[in-house]
């Protein structure tokens, strides 16, 4: 699914293996609300991503086996995080090609972002 959680940013990276790793701007006013950006992390580019308060994120695994690690601003507090759904057709997501895409019991049952948009709490706020 994809994942927020208000007041956290997160940087993010893949230890071990390969991931397919997707951010979603959610910041009202936004000329790119609703939109979507996509990448590979791997254990052999050690490239890391930072995904800035006000976007959702979520990732797919490439490899056999990998491992994520996150560096957040706050503390993870699970009655906070709030969820979409991965494949909702009006984000459109383009995940690989050639994967068995499983999700969780909680993701697979999450709401269209059209379905949490009104009570978003992130304002996009254009630099003068």
């Amino acid at each position: 699914g994809m994942h927020f959680q208000p007041g956290m940013a997160k940087l993010i990276r893949c230890a071990r293996g390969a991931i397919y790793d997707v951010v979603v701007d959610l910041r009202r006013g936004s000329p790119t609300f609703g939109e979507w950006e996509g990448f590979e992390l791997n254990d052999s580019l050690h490239h890391q991503f930072y995904c800035p308060d006000g976007f959702a994120h979520g990732f797919c695994v490439l490899s056999d086996i990998a491992d994520v690690v996150y560096m957040t601003s706050a503390y993870y507090d699970p009655g906070r995080e709030i969820g979409f759904a991965y494949n909702d057709p009006a984000v459109g997501i383009e995940w690989p090609a050639g994967l068995d895409l499983s999700a969780s019991p909680r993701d697979s049952s999450a709401p269209p972002l059209a379905a949490i948009a009104h009570s978003l709490p992130f304002a996009y706020e254009p630099t003068p």
